[in-house]
């Protein structure tokens, strides 16, 4: 089960990326068009419009990027916050689907649960 972690973690952190990437061409593209226009209002509506999507993206990807970070050093932290971002990209027909069932089958098994309660440190 531990290269399954370790998969899932890679998978998440990869879809972090993308959807960083996603957040900079949709900014660049958006507000980018407002430019060719030539209409200082264009610029201005179309800049706000990129902006706006921009952040929305990211604040969707971030928990994705830093859960499988958090996955990859076997943080105790990483499988809560990956099981609950999971639920969220259900709805990102089918990439994010397949990931967030991929992530439910490996954060909720047995085998899972007890590598992360092994890896939590003991508090004294």
């Amino acid at each position: 089960m531990a290269k399954h972690i370790y998969m899932a973690g890679i998978f998440n952190v990869i879809a972090g990326i993308m959807g960083l990437m996603a957040a900079f061409l949709v900014f660049a593209l958006v507000g980018g068009a407002g430019l060719f226009a030539g209409d200082p209002e264009a610029f201005v509506i179309t800049s706000t419009v990129g902006g706006v999507i921009a952040a929305f993206l990211l604040v969707i990807s971030l928990p994705n990027l830093v859960g499988g970070i958090g996955l990859l050093k076997r943080q105790p932290w990483a499988r809560p916050l990956v099981l609950v971002v999971s639920i969220f990209n259900l709805a990102d027909i089918p990439l994010g689907t397949a990931l967030a069932i991929y992530n439910f089958w490996v954060l909720t098994s047995p085998e899972a649960t007890e590598h992360f309660r092994s890896a939590a440190p003991a508090h004294t």
